[in-house]
């Protein structure tokens, strides 16, 4: 800790108009601390006057903070006093950090060294006989140069190989492409030896391409690369973050987080950046690392290099514009089994299945693939969503245990045996569900760090929307985002969303380019778009009642009935109590009068808004006249059949009449009137 006796600093402490959370003893209790350039600080003047205060209010929690403040200021005083004096002296302890401790520089000095001898490979003579087979059986006839280039190996250690090779009858020269020596010569499998040997190569594997790298190799590269060597500061940190506006509470525990290199457990509401922060962190890191195209163990190839998650860093010679422009080719001097990349950031979501996470035999080509975590090693291996995948979260963590304690995996081959791999990667697990719900004490005592991503509050959230608009190349307006603050945030009661900003602009151009308008924060678009975005409580309110059997309109607010109900207003309707099954219609089917009559403008154009409005308490649903229509008795034939009307056929003209959107004068017993048609 470093002290500052000057007393004036304690001035410039007093007239600074924000302090970060940590320079109190509590929110806005007893400062004591300020930050100068990212260095914190005790003032000593202020500290001094805390403690009185808090020992006056006999605040004992304040004591003890301040109390051991004062103890270690004591000590460093004691000890420069026996220096000298202290005249002119401004602080007391650690000098402040120079440049260079303040942004460490982060760069890999691990090189893989090329191997001049075929011996130093450490792949053993029947395999590289084997690989050398199997790449002239997939190529055809190929030089000497042209195989060491597909193998990444050099001619140099591949030329010996081939002497051999020849001397054992497995492979022929068939010609000479080039001048270039041994190196033009032209090479194919010699039957029957070479023929019979190639057959045999391909039953191990058909692997082809850069030479594998024994697993000792793999695993002293992932250890001189470690993310345990990293240094995040203060200052590294705001410059990584510059575009994400996140409270110094959250900076102060991910540094901490990334410095030590195990895992985090990140949780808070959906929409916050938990995932931007990860591919941030990932800036932190910075430099780049080798990695092996492939790993040879037990006898087995496991491919680890994926073009998909891995990006290739860009040699010197692509940098500078020289050279051939391969994503494979790397220095001179490196081993060419390796490839160098950036540290890889691989992030997984609900997809997420626990296949992945073992190795995936191939049988075709028998050939393994590395699985995720190890793919992840020397960078960031994020689980978002956690909670939501496919597999039960206790699998998941049950799966993840040993990793974090250990900091090492197991894999299990598909002849029963296991290897132990290192387990270097900063895992961070992203939820937005609660964390005691996922997870038991024992899982998330080996999580280092628990951390919650909060809310922005109304400054954070002005400022995110001043980024996105400069990012977007809109101009911002502050009285836009008053007006969308104060109609759809604070009625609502609404909290902000780190997210928002950047999904509403995005709806607002799409509308502009709708509308054929220049973009601008008018109240019109900003309404469209937030009638699109958010779910407002009336229709959540409306959406929830479907499956209740009420639906509430916002002007008259009418119940539909539920079967039941209905059931219950047929028999009303028909007479249960002791009246005759074949009772005629007629009685309570009485048209009521339209509340449109005698206004036909309203009724012309307000009939659409008004159909289904006209209802009463009482009044069961089938005496509701949805549309206003004149009602013709049933005309019955005296020697007929058809005037028995039963309650089934009383129902089934009920549901002809209400199913039908004609406004015409209908006759309910199905038959056409003189005048109209029924139109069903």
């Amino acid at each position: 800790m470093r002290f500052i006796i000057a007393e004036d600093f304690y001035e410039q402490l007093l007239q600074q108009e924000y302090h970060y959370p940590d320079c109190y003893v509590r929110p806005g209790e007893y400062l004591h601390h300020m930050y100068i350039d990212g260095v914190k600080y005790v003032v000593v003047p202020a500290l001094k006057e805390c403690l009185e205060k808090a020992k006056k209010n006999q605040d004992r929690a304040a004591i003890q903070h301040l109390e051991l403040h004062w103890v270690h200021y004591q000590r460093l005083l004691k000890e420069a006093e026996n220096l000298g004096d202290l005249e002119g002296v401004t602080l007391l302890g650690d000098a402040p950090p120079d440049d260079d401790e303040a942004v460490p520089q982060i760069s890999n000095a691990f090189v893989p060294q090329q191997a001049n001898r075929w011996e130093d490979f450490g792949l053993g003579q029947n395999f590289l006989f084997e690989s050398i087979l199997r790449t002239i059986y997939n190529f055809g006839q190929l030089t000497g140069a042209e195989i060491s280039e597909k193998m990444y190996m050099s001619f140099g250690a591949l030329n010996p190989l081939l002497l051999q090779m020849r001397k054992l009858a497995l492979l022929d020269i068939v010609g000479q492409r080039g001048t270039s020596g041994d190196a033009s010569l032209i090479y194919e499998i010699k039957p029957p030896k070479g023929t019979a040997t190639v057959q045999e190569a391909l039953e191990k594997t058909s692997y082809i391409g850069p030479l594998p790298v024994p697993f000792e190799d793999y695993v002293e590269a992932v250890l001189a690369q470690s993310i345990k060597k990293m240094v995040v500061t203060r200052r590294s940190i705001r410059k990584a973050f510059e575009d994400l506006i996140i409270s110094e509470a959250v900076f102060n525990e991910i540094g901490p987080a990334i410095n030590s290199g195990a895992s985090v457990f990140l949780f808070g509401y959906p929409g916050n950046g938990k995932t931007s922060i990860a591919e941030r962190i990932n800036r932190l890191m910075g430099d780049e690392i080798f990695i092996p195209y492939s790993i040879y163990v037990n006898g087995q190839i496991i491919s680890l290099f994926d073009m998909v998650l891995h990006t290739p860093a860009k040699s010197d010679e692509q940098q500078t514009g020289n050279g051939i422009n391969t994503l494979l080719r790397q220095k001179n001097n490196a081993d060419k089994r390796f490839i160098k990349i950036k540290r890889p950031t691989i992030i997984v979501g609900g997809e997420l299945v626990m296949n992945q996470l073992d190795l995936k035999f191939n049988d075709s080509g028998k050939v393994y693939e590395a699985p995720l975590q190890m793919k992840a090693n020397g960078g960031i291996f994020m689980i978002d969503d956690f909670g939501r995948q496919q597999i039960r979260p206790m699998d998941l963590l049950n799966r993840w245990i040993v990793p974090l304690e250990k900091r090492f995996d197991y894999l299990s081959l598909v002849n029963g045996s296991k290897i132990e791999i290192p387990f270097d990667q900063l895992v961070i697990f992203s939820t937005n569900l609660n964390p005691m719900q996922l997870a038991d004490e024992a899982f998330l005592r080996r999580i280092k760090f628990k951390i919650e991503i909060r809310d922005p509050d109304e400054v954070q959230y002005r400022t995110i929307w001043e980024l996105v608009c400069k990012a977007k190349r809109v101009e911002y307006d502050d009285q836009g985002i008053d007006y969308l603050i104060e109609k759809w945030y604070r009625p609502f009661k609404r909290p902000f969303r780190m997210c928002q900003p950047r999904d509403l602009l995005d709806q607002m151009m799409s509308l502009s380019k709708y509308n054929m308008e220049r973009l601008a924060f008018s109240p019109d678009l900003i309404d469209a778009a937030c009638e699109t975005y958010f779910i407002q409580q009336e229709k959540e309110e409306q959406f929830t009642a479907k499956e209740t059997g009420k639906v509430e309109s916002p002007n008259n607010k009418i119940s539909l009935p539920t079967n039941d109900q209905k059931s219950n207003n047929r028999e009303a309707q028909t007479g249960t109590d002791n009246q005759p099954e074949n009772h005629s219609p007629q009685a309570s089917l009485v048209a009521p009068a339209s509340p449109l009559e005698g206004n036909p403008p309203l009724a012309g154009h307000m009939a659409g808004h008004m159909a289904g409005h006209i209802s009463s308490a009482e009044t069961p649903l089938e005496d509701r006249i949805v549309n206003p229509v004149v009602m013709q008795p049933i005309e019955r034939n005296e020697n007929s059949d058809n005037n028995k009307v039963t309650v089934a056929d009383s129902d089934n003209i009920l549901n002809k009449y209400l199913n039908s959107n004609s406004t015409n004068p209908q006759d309910l017993s199905g038959n056409s009137s003189p005048k109209t048609k029924l139109n069903e």
